[in-house]
């Protein structure tokens, strides 16, 4: 382990993973070390929906590149990460959000999705479950869902196979002049660095404003047949941060196996990981709102996890511009699943000094004053 790399990277969640792999392909000497096995952290947490997510046009840039990634990735390599590809519908339940609904379909269809605005009437044969009442919303048929960690373990054993490293149960304590060193006292040498740590950012790198933000999901028993898309309320994503500042909007997820995934809180200035019962509460209330028959469904686990967030909501993508060598993937949020290989391949692309398809600029790191006044060795 004491050889030295062209790249190390830091975190083999889906990002660290899509990273290391899109680099290794380049041709590059990549290593890939995390704390524990791939995929374990903020990657097994979450919900593993892929999303077009349209609050700016940036990301929703990021989110069509990636998107395309992740179709080629589908193509090449089947039934990894038990991908099903059931759309999704956006519901809206009243007057302003069918009206934001009608906004979004627009959105979408002008960058090329198929996204059809939907009367309460389309929405509800499209989606029985549904509540009676609902105004309509959008369809969006090129989202899916997949479960990232077996996608996270498939992206790391790849880079192996292609000659790179992966060196596991290794925790990372410091960043330094041309390398890393580990917990155990042993020192890394590498010409670059990425940290694609998630929520663990901060505890290597102070200065990132990347903190986490906490939510809580649960998972049913096995309903085959009964959900046939994800369905999100037209409120998810619109938060208010700071103190401990909580947002429920419900976002429940049919899977390959008949289970249903439930979500989505968010919620600031938690360090407890443990199951809130009352927030877990108001999650499963918001979507027995949309679908009342999960109220009468087995719930078999719930669990939290930490999304790293940065407080713009975009991730830091490039140069750490105060510490020469080191280069951040970063303050994904709860986009870190969908937008993981198109982050890959911005982040490649600026590695190797060449031009993107889509502007890296809204997502670099020099964007924070931050980072570009705190200057390190290295």
């Amino acid at each position: 382990m004491a050889r030295s790399h062209d790249v190390l990277v830091i975190g083999a969640g889906i990002v660290g993973a899509a990273c290391a792999l899109a680099l290794r392909e380049e041709g590059m000497d990549v290593g890939l070390l995390d704390a524990a096995t791939p995929g374990a952290g903020v990657t097994a947490a979450g919900m593993g929906h892929l999303v077009a997510l349209d609050e700016t046009e940036d990301e929703l840039d990021l989110c069509l590149l990636s998107l395309g990634l992740w179709r080629d990735f589908f193509a090449a390599n089947p039934g990894i990460g038990e991908p099903l590809h059931c759309g999704t519908l956006w519901v809206a339940e009243d007057e302003h959000q069918l009206a934001e609904a009608q906004r979004r379909a627009e959105r979408l269809s002008a960058r090329g999705c198929s996204a059809d605005a939907l009367d309460a009437h389309q929405l509800r044969k499209l989606e029985p479950a549904l509540r009676r009442g609902l105004c309509g919303g959008v369809r969006v048929r090129g989202d899916s869902v997949v479960y990232p960690p077996a996608v996270a373990n498939f992206l790391a054993r790849r880079l192996v196979g292609l000659g790179g490293a992966l060196y596991l149960g290794q925790r990372v304590v410091a960043i330094g002049a041309g390398g890393l060193t580990l917990a155990n006292g042993q020192h890394m040498d590498a010409g670059r660095v990425v940290v694609a740590a998630g929520a663990d950012v901060a505890a290597l790198l102070p200065e990132v404003p990347v903190a986490p933000r906490k939510g809580h999901l649960a998972i049913t028993d096995r309903y085959p047949g009964r959900l046939a898309h994800q369905v999100v309320s037209m409120n998810y994503g619109q938060f208010a941060s700071g103190g401990d500042a909580l947002s429920v909007a419900a976002n429940v997820q049919p899977r390959s196996s008949g289970q249903w995934l439930v979500g989505s809180c968010r919620q600031d200035g938690q360090g407890d990981t443990t199951v809130d019962p009352k927030v877990l509460a108001m999650v499963l209330r918001a979507a027995i709102g949309l679908l009342p028959c999960l109220a009468h469904m087995n719930i078999l686990r719930a669990w939290t996890g930490m999304r790293p967030a940065s407080p713009d909501g975009r991730p830091l993508l490039g140069a750490h511009p105060g510490r020469p060598g080191v280069w951040l993937a970063c303050g994904h949020e709860g986009l870190g699943v969908t937008t993981a290989f198109g982050s890959a391949r911005l982040l490649a692309d600026q590695l190797l000094g060449r031009a993107s398809d889509i502007d890296a600029a809204p997502y670099a790191p020099s964007r924070f004053a931050a980072l570009a006044g705190s200057m390190h060795g290295g």
